[in-house]
C-alpha cells in the first residue's frame, strides 16, 4: 500500500507508526459561513480513506477539528448581529446537516479549538521558553528564522513564501514572515486569560494543541486542501517539531482543487457553491459518486454537466439491482450458458484484488470506481445472457455481495432502487407521488385490457413529459425516474 507524502513529493510504502493501527488528523472548517463543494470533496476523501484502511484491518483513530473562534467569526457575529459562540454553533451544526446528508461520517474524535485554550497556552509558552517564539504587546510570533527547516513542506523559498502567506505589515514582527500564536484582543472581541495578557490563540496552533493532545506528539496522516499547504500546515510542523523536538507527522495528504471553468473556486473569486445548494438539485450520492470519479491530488472541474453524468452512472447500478431482482424471480431449473457462467466467474473472482490494488495506489478511487462499472457491465452481459440454474444464481448472488461490500468502503450503493428514484423525484421537483404512479399504472393496464391502445400511450406520454418512464414486463410494468 503506497500513499503519496507532499513532504517528500512522491509515493511512500505506508507504514503506520504502530502496527495495524492509524492515527489521522484531518483539518476541519472555520464554522462561520455555509459549507461549499470544495469542503465536501475534503470531507469525502478523509472519510474513504478512513473507511478504507478499516477495509484493511486497520483500528483506526480519526480526528477532524472546528475552528470556532477566528477573525472571520467575529466579523460574522457582527454582521448577524449575534454572539460569536451563536454563530459559530449555528454554522457547526450547519456542517453536520450538510455532512449527514452526504454520507460523510462523524470522526472519532471532534475537538473545538476552544476546548483546548489551556493546550495551547502551554505550547504557546514551552516555544517562548525554547527561543521559538517572542511576545510583543501582548501577542506572541513564532520566528521563522529560529526553526532551519522552515519551508520543508512546502518547497518554496522566502520570497515565494512571503507573497503565499500574504502577510499584513506588522511592526511588531521580526520577520515578515512570523506568524501568531497568540493574539492580542481587541476591545469587544472574545478573549482568554493568558500570562501575556487577554487575547485568543491564532489559527495555526490550534491544529498543533488538538493533534498532539489526541493523537500524540508523532502521528501516521496529517491532511487537508491544498490550500492548506501553505502556509497552515507549513507553520504547523514549525511549532509542533519545535515544541516537542520530534517528527510530527509521517504522511501529510492533500486533495486538489474544484475548478469552475478552469479557475479555482473561492469565496473571493464568489465563483463557489454551497453544499446546500447543490443537494436541491442533485441527489447526495450523485454527488459523492462525482467527488470519487477523479483521483483526489487531481483537480476536478465542476459543472451541472458532470453531475448529470455521475447521476447516469449511478442510476446504471440501480437498473442493475432491478435486473438482478426479476431474475431472483425466475424459477428454479437445470444449469445453462456454462461457458458464460465461467467467464463471469472469473470476471467476479478477479475483482475484489483489482479494487484493492486501486486502493492501495494512493487511494485511487476514481480506478476502483472504473472496476466497479467493468463488473456491473459484465453482471448485465451475463443476465442478458439469461442464464438459470444454482449456479448462476450463486453468481448473481456473489456479484451483488461483492459491490456491496466495496460499495460500503466508498459509501455508495447504500439504497434500494425505489428509495433512489424517490430521491430523484424529490430533487426534480417531478411533483408526483409514487401512489399517483401507480394509480396512472393501473389506469393505463385497464386500457390496455379493454383494448384502449390510444388511452394507454396518452398516459404513457403524459408520464414521460412528467419524468416518469414505464417499463411494461412480463405480467407487470415498472417504473423509473428519467436521469441525465
Amino acid at each position: 500500500m503506497k500513499i503519496y507524502n507532499t513532504l517528500s513529493g512522491q509515493k511512500e510504502e505506508f507504514v503506520p507508526l504502530s502496527p495495524n493501527e492509524v492515527k489521522i488528523y484531518a483539518c476541519g472548517v472555520t464554522v462561520y459561513d455555509y459549507c461549499h463543494i470544495g469542503h465536501a470533496r475534503n470531507a469525502i476523501v478523509f472519510d474513504v480513506i478512513r473507511r478504507y484502511l478499516q477495509y484493511k484491518g486497520f483500528r483506526v483513530t480519526y480526528v477532524r477539528n472546528f475552528t470556532d473562534i477566528d477573525d472571520k467569526i467575529i466579523q460574522r457575529a457582527k454582521q448577524e448581529g449575534l454572539p460569536w459562540n451563536v454563530v459559530a454553533q449555528k454554522y457547526t451544526d450547519e456542517y453536520y446537516n450538510d455532512m449527514d446528508r452526504l454520507g460523510v461520517g462523524r470522526a472519532d474524535i471532534e475537538p473545538k479549538a476552544t476546548d483546548h485554550i489551556p493546550d495551547i497556552i502551554a505550547i504557546v509558552k514551552n516555544l517562548v521558553d525554547r527561543g521559538f517564539a517572542y511576545e510583543a504587546d501582548g501577542s506572541v510570533y513564532f520566528s521563522v528564522d529560529a526553526f532551519p527547516d522552515y519551508g520543508k513542506l512546502s518547497k518554496r523559498d522566502k520570497e515565494e513564501m512571503i507573497a503565499g502567506a500574504r502577510v499584513e505589515v506588522d511592526e511588531r514582527k521580526r520577520n515578515p514572515l512570523d506568524f501568531a500564536l497568540w493574539k492580542k484582543s481587541k476591545e469587544g472581541e472574545p478573549f482568554w486569560e493568558s500570562p501575556w495578557g487577554r487575547g485568543r490563540p491564532g489559527w495555526h496552533i490550534e491544529c498543533t494543541a488538538m493533534s498532539i493532545k489526541h493523537l500524540g506528539e508523532s502521528f501516521d496522516i496529517h491532511g487537508g486542501g491544498a490550500d492548506l499547504l501553505f502556509p497552515h500546515h507549513e507553520n504547523e510542523i514549525a511549532q509542533s517539531e519545535a515544541a516537542t523536538g520530534k517528527p510530527f507527522v509521517r504522511y501529510w495528504v492533500h486533495n486538489g482543487f474544484i475548478t469552475i471553468d478552469k479557475e479555482k473556486m473561492s469565496k473571493s473569486l464568489g465563483n463557489f457553491f454551497t453544499i446546500r445548494e447543490i443537494l436541491d438539485r442533485f441527489d447526495p450520492e450523485v454527488v459523492r459518486l462525482f467527488l470519487l470519479s477523479t483521483h483526489y491530488r487531481s483537480p476536478i472541474e465542476f459543472s451541472d454537466a458532470v453531475l448529470r453524468e455521475a447521476e447516469v452512472s449511478l442510476d446504471k447500478y440501480y437498473s442493475t439491482v432491478l435486473r438482478i431482482r426479476e431474475f431472483e424471480e425466475q424459477s428454479e431449473g437445470g444449469e445453462s450458458l456454462r461457458k458464460a457462467g465461467e467467464l463471469f466467474s472469473r470476471h467476479l473472482a478477479d475483482f475484489p484484488r483489482k479494487f484493492e490494488e486501486a486502493m492501495d495506489d494512493d487511494f485511487n478511487t476514481a480506478l476502483a470506481i472504473g472496476y466497479i462499472y467493468e463488473l456491473i457491465r459484465e453482471l448485465n452481459r451475463f443476465l442478458d445472457a439469461r442464464p438459470w440454474g444454482s449456479r448462476a444464481r450463486e453468481l448473481v448472488a456473489a456479484a451483488e455481495r461483492s459491490l456491496a461490500q466495496v460499495g460500503g468502503v466508498l459509501h455508495l450503493f447504500q439504497r434500494s432502487p425505489s428509495e433512489w428514484y424517490a430521491s430523484l423525484m424529490k430533487v426534480k421537483r417531478l411533483g408526483l407521488a409514487e401512489a399517483e404512479i401507480r394509480r396512472r399504472i393501473e389506469e393505463r393496464q385497464e386500457a390496455r385490457l379493454k383494448k384502449d391502445w390510444r388511452r394507454a400511450d396518452e398516459i404513457r406520454h403524459e408520464l414521460e413529459e412528467r419524468g416518469i418512464i414505464l417499463e411494461d414486463k412480463k405480467g407487470r410494468t415498472d417504473w423509473k425516474v428519467r436521469v441525465g
